[in-house]
């Protein structure tokens, strides 16, 4: 049962990318938790499966992703440049459309060698994140320790976004884990803090459902823009700093967020998937 696979990262952000196009792998939610362990498997932030687009669809391919802990996730945006990189490589083609169980994104290769990936358009009612119950979604009942009065929105994953002066200083792994599992969640919540350096450039650190802390995220840092400039703190593009590196997003006239950054292959490598609980 030995498989191939592709480690990547986008600023950071990591991957292990199986492609099952030809044929299912028997990768299973345990299975793929198993592999995403840093200690006793190959180690990611995430776990991906290419699969055939569903019958009917428009799409080059679908992608599943799974945290380490086993659960789907509904959308990565770090991921989709990754596979649109892979995809150009394939087919030499600059231009694709990746479906995951949150929709179709679109992905563009550009001269530079960076990915941009339209994100679709954030998804602002209290119900589409989804909250516990009604409220307000810019300001958010929600507190722990030192932090307060997030702003939530989804971006094919629920997020809240905490405004602090200085996120460098905040203990992000402390809090991440409880703001995650906060009853206001019923699915629980990607937690990011950030600060805002000018109208444009904002510093994140997000902690992830199911993933911890992690260098970057890139449907962190869409629902971050938007949150900062529903709040007036900033405008409509900016750069997003995160542990791993810069990601360019830009919330565009017709709601759609674009987020532009890199696509790095890290190593490629086999696996005996026998090895690994089913």
């Amino acid at each position: 049962m030995s498989a191939s696979f592709l480690k990547m990262h986008g600023c950071g952000n990591d991957f292990v990318i199986f492609d099952e196009r030809a044929g299912a792998l028997g990768l299973t939610p345990a299975r793929a938790a198993a592999i995403s362990n840093r200690h006793t498997g190959v180690g990611c932030d995430q776990f991906i499966a290419l699969e055939p687009p569903p019958a009917g669809s428009t799409a080059d391919l679908f992608m599943r992703i799974r945290n380490p802990d086993g659960g789907e996730a509904g959308a990565c945006g770090n991921a989709t440049r990754c596979v649109a990189h892979l995809l150009g490589a394939e087919t030499g083609r600059r231009a694709f459309t990746i479906q995951t169980i949150s929709g179709l994104l679109p992905a563009t290769l550009l001269p530079d060698g960076r990915v941009s990936v339209d994100m679709g358009p954030p998804r602002l009612s209290w119900q589409d994140i989804p909250l516990a119950r009604p409220m307000d979604t810019l300001h958010l009942d929600l507190a722990e320790g030192p932090v307060s009065d997030p702003a939530g929105l989804s971006m094919g994953n629920p997020h809240a976004t905490f405004f602090v002066p200085d996120v460098d200083s905040l203990p992000v792994e402390a809090l991440g884990p409880r703001l995650e599992h906060a009853a206001l969640f019923p699915d629980r919540a990607n937690i990011g803090f950030a600060t805002i350096l000018a109208p444009d450039r904002i510093r994140l650190r997000l902690w992830e459902r199911g993933a911890g802390l992690t260098l970057a995220c890139g449907s962190g840092a869409c629902a971050t823009l938007v949150n900062a400039a529903r709040r007036g703190l900033t405008g409509r593009r900016a750069t997003i700093l995160a542990d791993g590196g810069a990601l360019e997003l830009e919330w565009r006239a017709d709601d759609h967020v674009l987020m532009t950054g890199p696509a790095v292959i890290a190593f490629r490598g086999t696996l005996d998937l026998a090895a690994y609980p089913a």
